[in-house]
């Protein structure tokens, strides 16, 4: 049985983002973070298309994220690192980004391995001290990557340019074999930024931050069916709380969508649907599991029939005041996964 919602996932402009994120990363590798279910596309369909371009590193968050992934024999970085409930079941490709002394101390006396550890230089959310580095915390650990992350790589602060030199006063104090800083939009922060391995997220999915990422394409184009195609009389209202009254005889299509499938009520009277050439513009209020259409302009258009909503991330955040990540992750599993 298929869902009357879709999701178009375009693998060749996925393929095509991480390909221009690589070249942006210059010398660095060009990892991949695929957490939340590859950002709600699909991580495995992700993980395949992206390790057969080429990509060697993968981010989750949690540890079912990947057991999830386990058989694809791609390597795998933990970014919430270890609990003591995570430690007896953990993937042979998987390895944990420790966040705290108190996880060091567990992966040490655990004897776990290969870790990753992530240094807090400024954003105050997870990660060691400096000074813990400094101190000689992680000596003696088995560390493939030391990490950081940038609070605000999408604007053009100092905090950058702090965290940054913070970061590189890291180098060389510990057994780790290359160093990661950069996220989507710290890639377009150019050369000093991306060090050995890069960690884009939002670009992958066809999220633009920053003037570097012009070439970055739309990934997932939402796409509904048509429940029902009626005319409304002059006079008339549509949906909750009659917000929308026709100003004429006019014809409206309902669609199975609504905010239940992550199709929010910020778009009410601004989302637009489109059919071929032609502009729907949503009517009234979103609800739950539906939302009304303008559809004088597709006269075709008919019961059971398919549209698809403008959804590019960058131009659909500043419609709705959604970020970016927000619309991405936040489209429901009513909708069918259909690539191409």
């Amino acid at each position: 049985m298929h869902s009357p919602l879709r999701l178009r996932l375009d693998g060749d402009a996925l393929v095509a983002n991480w390909r221009l994120l690589r070249e942006m990363s210059g010398g660095a590798a060009c990892g991949a973070a695929i957490k939340a279910d590859g950002y709600g596309l699909g991580a495995r369909e992700v993980v395949r298309r992206l390790a057969g371009a080429g990509c060697r590193d993968f981010f989750v968050a949690v540890w079912s994220e990947a057991r999830a992934l386990a058989d694809l024999g791609v390597s795998i970085s933990v970014l919430h690192g270890v609990r003591d409930a995570d430690l007896g079941d953990r993937p042979a490709n998987a390895r944990p980004v420790l966040n705290t002394v108190e996880q060091v101390r567990r992966w040490r006396e655990a004897d776990g391995g290969l870790c990753d550890v992530m240094v807090d230089t400024g954003m105050n959310r997870l990660g060691i001290a400096p000074e813990d580095v400094a101190s000689g915390l992680l000596d003696g650990l088995s560390i493939d990557t030391l990490m950081s992350h940038l609070a605000c790589a999408d604007e053009d602060v100092p905090l950058n340019e702090q965290q940054r030199v913070a970061f590189a006063s890291c180098a060389g104090q510990t057994s780790a074999s290359r160093m990661s800083l950069a996220n989507s939009a710290g890639i377009a922060l150019g050369a000093a930024y991306t060090f050995d391995l890069t960690r884009p997220g939002i670009a992958l999915y066809g999220g633009r931050q920053r003037a570097g990422h012009d070439g970055i394409r739309q990934v997932v184009t939402p796409e509904a069916q048509i429940l029902q195609r009626r005319c409304v009389p002059a006079g008339g209202i549509v949906g909750y709380n009659a917000t929308f009254t026709a100003p004429a005889d006019m014809e409206v299509a309902v669609l199975n969508l609504g905010y239940a499938d992550g199709y929010l009520r910020c778009f009410s009277g601004k989302g637009i649907a489109r059919a071929g050439d032609a502009v729907l513009p949503v009517i009234g209020r979103v609800s739950m599991d539906l939302t009304a259409i303008a559809v004088d302009a597709a006269p075709e258009l008919a019961e059971g029939d398919w549209v698809a909503l403008d959804y590019a991330l960058p131009e659909t955040s500043a419609l709705s005041g959604l970020s970016q990540y927000e619309l991405i992750t936040g489209l429901g599993d009513r909708f069918d996964r259909v690539w191409g």
